[in-house]
């Protein structure tokens, strides 16, 4: 791990033994849901589940259609572009239009659903969860961070460009599209600016199948012909990456756990050595009362004369 990637773990499990010692002290129960893996604090909310499992769903999708993708890619573009959205499946489906397989106009729009259909669940998180969901997208360059920032300064009005140029941007979508969510943005504004964005994208990709015509054909084709082992290839390559995921994830939890414990253990001696109450203290009050006042009072006539 690297210097940078350390010291963002070391943050994340700060955070975790920070929020644990804090309960500790409090004396408030861990509640089992109670996970830094997942976006929502306390108690699921319904609208919590459901966003959820739409995300989840949506990366299900994404390894089912896996080993279709470079089966598709040479005989049916158009249909891969409506089920992926996929940036080779929008080049060859206009390539085929060029060299008379198909319709211009179907290769490109039958792109904008495969590019949008998951969207507005991103959107919904960040409307949920806000800065917790960001954070988990960002990975470890934090990169949602540095769009908050910016959304701070100049205002709700930053996620409109960015939405629409999303698709052109060197960062994972969906970063932009929570922080739409978390910035206020109208789901109706959300879903027109992310439409024109994935239209432009189209555009610019049909223009290049057109103009590669017979020769993006000849490659879809050959991709289409080893189509298995190249998707053994993308899910090795895809397994591998969420392995390292995971781990990391759990090094960070356990390192949060390991915090809560040392915290724990530190707290139990100092609360054994608050002084203990005097032996003067613990009396009671007769017992404190000066040795005229335990007597009974003597009567003047018995005392003895001086």
């Amino acid at each position: 791990m690297d210097e940078q990637a350390a010291a963002e773990a070391a943050l994340v499990a700060g955070d975790v033994a920070e929020t644990e010692t804090k309960r500790l002290l409090t004396g408030q129960k861990q509640e089992p849901w109670d996970d830094p893996r997942i976006p929502w604090a306390g108690k699921p909310r319904r609208a919590d589940i459901l966003c959820w499992a739409g995300i989840m769903l949506s990366g299900i999708f994404y390894y089912v259609m896996l080993p279709f993708r470079a089966e598709l890619l040479g005989t049916h573009p158009v249909l891969s572009e409506l089920l992926n959205g996929s940036t080779e499946a929008i080049i060859a489906a206009a390539a085929f239009a060029r060299v008379g397989h198909g319709s211009l106009v179907v290769a490109l729009l039958a792109a904008i659903p495969g590019l949008m259909k998951f969207d507005p669940l991103y959107w919904w998180a960040g409307r949920l969860w806000g800065e917790r969901i960001i954070a988990m997208l960002s990975g470890k360059r934090n990169r949602g961070a540095k769009y908050m920032g910016r959304v701070d300064r100049w205002g709700r009005k930053f996620t409109w460009p960015a939405v629409l140029i999303s698709q052109f941007l060197p960062i994972p979508n969906a970063i932009i599209y929570v922080i739409a969510g978390w910035a206020g943005m109208r789901l109706v504004t959300f879903i027109i600016l992310d439409a024109i964005g994935s239209l432009l994208w189209a555009g610019m990709l049909v223009g290049l199948g057109y103009e590669l015509g017979h020769r993006a054909v000849v490659v879809a084709q050959t991709i289409s012909h080893y189509g298995l082992w190249v998707s053994i290839g993308l899910v090795v390559v895809i397994v591998i990456f969420q392995v390292r995921s995971q781990r990391r994830m759990m090094r960070v939890y356990v390192e949060g756990r390991a915090a809560r414990a040392d915290a724990q253990a530190s707290a139990d001696p100092q609360a054994s050595a608050d002084p203990q109450a005097s032996p003067d203290s613990q009396a009671s009050p007769d017992a404190q009362a000066s040795p005229d006042a335990q007597g009974e009072a003597v009567p003047e006539g018995d005392q003895a004369p001086t």
